[in-house]
C-alpha cells in the first residue's frame, strides 16, 4: 500500500492530502460536489525514512495520557492490542523495552483496566507543534477490492501486467497497453478498475470461482502522473463541479472501449503489479507489519518514527460530507508522498467498499500528541 504497501492515494499503497496531496494526485485537484473515494497509498515507492530520524521530545515536556481530550472514553484494550501489533518496529531502546513489557503483559489475560494502566504508566503525551507552512490535516485511506477474471472476456479485458525487465523503458500507458500480450497477464480486470487500482497502487482481487489474491505494486514506467479530471471537464465529458472519483469511474465504464482508452491515456503513468496470496487480513504498511484498521496512520518520516504511538484529535465539526470526528490512539506504521509535516496523518480505515466510502469523507483539522516512553518505563 509503502504503500499500503496497500495501498497510497495516488497510493501503492492509502489515497487526500494538501495542495499536492493524495486527493490532488488522484483527481488532479479538481473541485467536486461529493467526497472523492479515498486512496490507498501513492502508486510509486514511498519516501524513505529521513537519514537523521526525528528525535522525540523529552517526557518532561508533556502530560499524562490521562489528560488527553477524550482519554476516558478510549477503548484502551483495543489501543493496547494495536500497539502490540506495531511496537516491535521501533528502533528506540526505551520504546523497545516498553514493547517487551507489553508482550509480557499480553502473555496473560489483559483487561481494559490493565491496558489503561499500562499506557498511563508507560508514556508521557507531548503535543506536536504544527508547521507554519504545512496544513494540520487528517485524511484517510483504505485497501480496495475489485472483481477479476482468470481469462479475458468483453467486460474484463484489461490485463494486470507484471513488471518487465526495464519498466522505465516500456513507454507510456498507450504504448504498454498496445503491446501487452495475453500470456503475460496475472489476471484480467475491467479497464476502469485497473486504471484506479494503478492510481491507488494495489488492491485485492476476487475471482468468479471464489479465489482471492492481492495485487501489489511492483514497478512503474517512470512517467509523471497526470490527473484526468480536469481535462475531462475541459472537454465537456463531465461537469466542472462533478469530477469525483465515482463520477470518473462511472463515465469510463459507460464508455468502455476506445473512447475510455483515449481518456485514460491522458495519464501516461503505468503501474506494474505482482500477485500475493490474500490471507484475509490487512496489508502491510511501510513499516512492514499489517495495518490495524482505524489504529494505523501514515506519517511524514521526517517528523515521526515508525512504531511511534500517537493520539489524534480530529473534529469533523461542520465539514461537508464528514461522517464523524476521529479521536484515539494510533500507530505510525505507514507513509505516503503527500503526507508532509509534523501534524499530518492518513488514517487507515480497513478493507473494502465500506471502508473506502468512509475514508473518502475524511479531511479533518488535526491535533496530534506523541506518546513518549517514560524514562523509568
Amino acid at each position: 500500500m509503502s504503500r499500503i504497501a496497500a495501498v497510497r492515494r495516488g497510493r501503492s499503497r492509502s489515497l487526500a492530502g494538501a495542495a499536492v496531496g493524495l486527493l490532488g494526485l488522484w483527481l488532479a485537484a479538481c473541485s467536486t460536489t461529493t467526497p472523492a473515494p479515498a486512496p490507498t497509498r501513492p502508486a510509486y515507492p514511498a519516501p524513505a525514512p529521513s537519514p537523521t530520524p526525528p528525535v522525540p521530545p523529552q517526557p518532561g515536556s508533556g502530560v499524562s495520557p490521562a489528560a488527553l481530550p477524550g482519554w476516558a472514553e478510549e477503548d484502551h484494550l483495543g489501543a493496547f492490542n494495536a500497539y502490540l501489533r506495531g511496537c516491535g518496529v521501533s528502533r528506540e531502546p526505551a520504546a523497545r523495552r516498553l514493547c517487551d513489557r507489553a508482550k509480557e503483559l499480553a502473555a496473560g489475560r489483559v483487561t481494559p483496566s490493565d491496558a489503561r494502566a499500562f499506557l498511563e504508566a508507560g508514556f508521557t503525551a507531548v503535543e506536536a507543534d504544527p508547521s507554519p507552512d504545512r496544513s494540520s490535516l487528517l485524511t484517510a485511506y483504505f485497501a480496495p477490492e475489485y472483481p477479476a477474471r482468470r481469462r479475458p472476456d468483453a467486460e474484463f479485458s484489461a490485463p494486470v501486467l507484471p513488471a518487465p525487465a526495464n519498466p522505465e523503458s516500456a513507454g507510456d500507458r498507450a504504448t504498454i497497453e498496445a503491446g501487452a500480450r495475453a500470456d503475460q497477464a496475472l489476471a484480467w480486470m475491467r479497464a476502469e478498475d485497473l486504471f484506479f487500482m494503478q492510481i491507488q497502487g494495489s488492491g485485492y482481487l476476487t475471482f468468479e470461482d471464489g479465489g482471492r489474491m492481492r495485487a501489489a505494486y511492483a514497478a512503474d514506467n517512470g512517467k509523471p502522473f497526470v490527473g484526468i479530471a480536469r481535462p475531462m471537464a475541459q472537454q465537456g465529458l463531465l461537469p466542472a463541479n462533478g469530477t469525483s472519483g465515482e463520477a470518473i469511474s462511472r463515465w469510463l465504464a459507460d464508455h468502455r472501449g476506445a473512447q475510455a482508452q483515449r481518456v485514460m491515456a491522458l495519464n501516461p503513468r503505468y503501474i506494474f503489479f505482482r500477485t500475493d496470496p490474500d490471507d484475509g487480513g490487512d496489508p502491510a504498511g511501510a513499516a512492514g507489519v499489517p495495518l490495524p484498521a482505524r489504529r494505523a496512520i501514515a506519517i511524514d518520516p521526517a517528523s515521526w518514527r515508525y512504531g511511534d504511538l500517537a493520539w489524534v484529535e480530529a473534529d469533523g465539526g461542520n465539514l461537508r460530507g464528514a461522517r464523524s470526528s476521529y479521536r484515539g490512539l494510533v500507530m505510525a506504521l505507514d507513509t505516503g508522498s503527500a503526507i508532509r509535516g509534523p501534524v499530518r496523518a492518513d488514517l487507515y480505515m480497513g478493507r473494502g467498499p465500506a471502508a473506502g466510502a468512509e475514508a473518502g469523507s475524511v479531511r479533518h483539522p488535526l491535533r496530534m500528541w506523541r506518546l513518549v516512553p517514560r524514562p523509568a518505563a
